[in-house]
């Protein structure tokens, strides 16, 4: 498995508007976790733990314009495995989110 799988993102948005982060299982346990998005650059930092935070680049204009009305995103960690249906949630929290217009 190549490393920069484990550096992609995805993005789900319900009917409701309701977003969801997706990322590949990371290290350790969520304190206090909040994501800081930069709209007008479209990049986003997840803070996870104090010491632990990991960049988005590129988000599409159309999930970042979003944020403006949010004030926490769910967050669900994925396992890595070999074959995709094997991917199990490992962990799912709520992050705060601060807007840096």
């Amino acid at each position: 498995m190549s490393e920069n799988k484990f550096n992609t993102y995805d993005f789900i948005v319900n009917d409701d508007d309701e977003v969801m982060l997706l990322i590949y299982a990371q290290t350790g346990t969520p304190s206090n976790p909040h994501l800081e998005i930069d709209i007008q650059n479209k990049r986003a930092v997840l803070y996870r733990t104090a010491d632990y935070a990991l960049s988005i680049d590129d988000i599409p204009d159309e999930i970042s314009e979003l944020f403006y009305d949010l004030d926490k995103i769910l967050v669900c960690e994925l396992s890595a495995e070999q074959n995709d249906d094997d991917t199990q949630i490992t962990n799912a929290y709520e992050a705060t989110i601060t807007v840096i217009p």
